[in-house]
């Protein structure tokens, strides 16, 4: 047996994607499925601010691509948005500040739809959760998991929205995070009575650190995929 580090990459077939928006932009992506079986949930990434780092690569998003599809039979589908750049490329467009990635978004719900991935959950970080809460709000996502809301973007009214959209809604919130902690966050998402806050003792907002990474997948597998939880720690 080995310890699951920081690092580790478990198997799973991946292939690079590329998404088409309504818009006519190219995304590039990657989508990652369990080596030996049909996918039981897809999470779509949505990943952190691009005008401060984020991409497709950010580390809680690659490690769930590396570790998910394994460890619970997830499909993690993980995509640039309009003119962010990682290893995978860059794709098209220019940053529209949370507006015209409402064509991402649906980009990647219609192609989890063509390839007939099953059950679909909104795993968003940081900026990717203003994605969530603002443009999430479609017929094939389940529900949303919320990593650093900071609730910037998404006003009161989005919230109301996805109040009255009644899919689940769990939001990650860092102790000692640099916009949102708990107390705040349970308070604003009052609005959305199926939402759940959970507060991460000693967390920060870019979640550093192989602990808060397994918290992070431990919580997405206790809502999406129950009776893969808890993941292990070791692997064969």
């Amino acid at each position: 047996m080995g310890e699951i580090r920081a690092s580790t990459v478990l198997p799973a077939r991946r292939t690079d994607i590329d998404l088409r928006t309504a818009d006519g932009l190219t995304l590039v992506g990657e989508l990652a499925l369990p080596e030996d079986r049909p996918p039981v949930a897809t999470l779509i990434c949505l990943h952190p601010l691009p005008t401060h780092g984020g991409m497709m690569d950010s580390h809680v998003l690659r490690k769930a691509s590396y570790r998910l599809p394994a460890l619970a039979g997830f499909a993690v589908l993980r995509f640039n948005t309009r003119g962010t750049s990682s290893e995978r490329g860059t794709s098209e467009g220019e940053f529209g500040g949370g507006d015209s990635e409402r064509y991402d978004v649906a980009a990647a719900l219609e192609y989890a739809d063509y390839h007939d991935l099953p059950r679909a959950w909104l795993l968003g970080w940081s900026f990717g959760t203003e994605l969530a809460l603002k443009w999430g709000r479609d017929p094939l996502v389940e529900g949303a998991i919320l990593l650093s809301p900071p609730l910037h973007r998404a006003t009161d009214a989005d919230l109301d929205a996805w109040a009255e959209f009644g899919r689940p809604l769990v939001a990650l919130v860092p102790e000692r995070d640099d916009y949102l902690r708990p107390a705040e966050a349970r308070e604003r998402f009052t609005r959305v009575p199926q939402a759940e806050v959970v507060g991460v003792d000693d967390a920060k907002h870019l979640w550093v650190g192989e602990p808060y990474v397994r918290i992070v997948l431990n919580e997405i597998v206790r809502r999406v995929v129950p009776e893969a939880f808890p993941l292990p720690t070791e692997v064969e």
